[in-house]
């Protein structure tokens, strides 16, 4: 059985973490949602939550050419995909470009940061973690 629930979001906090067994999601309605958020008309990072499971995290992110998400660490693994335009990654002391298509993954706690080269848009899954380190910063506030 195979559910479509378009735009479908797990909740922020609490409750069930998937609204169905199967979630697709219009990751360019998504992104033009994010980039009419505050946060991102004023230069700031914009993202949501699209899938939190006990061990996975799914997030899409918006940012504007220049904008960055300043150095942090995740307490699982990580992977950056790069969906739109060219972002700067930092890990560990080493600089790496994205463009979109591109993914770049590392170990849990290794402390990262991004940076928009362009505008640009990336999905940011953190696998097996406890979640204490990791942030809802990146969401509009209710």
């Amino acid at each position: 059985m195979h559910e479509d629930h378009g735009a479908s979001r797990s909740p922020k906090h609490g409750g069930p973490a998937m609204a169905a067994p199967i979630l697709r999601f219009d990751l360019q309605a998504e992104l033009e949602q994010l980039r009419q958020q505050p946060a991102y008309q004023n230069g700031g990072p914009s993202g949501m939550t699209l899938v939190k499971e006990p061990d996975l995290r799914i997030m899409l992110m918006a940012l504007k050419a220049g904008a960055r998400l300043p150095e942090h660490h995740a307490s699982g693994p990580i992977s950056i995909q790069a969906i739109e335009g060219r972002l700067r990654v930092r890990v560990a002391g080493q600089t790496s470009e994205l463009i979109a298509g591109q993914l770049l993954a590392a170990e849990a706690s290794i402390p990262h940061d991004v940076e928009a080269i362009e505008d640009s848009a990336f999905l940011l899954t953190i696998g097996r973690t406890t979640y204490a380190e990791v942030s809802d910063q990146h969401e509009p506030k209710a």
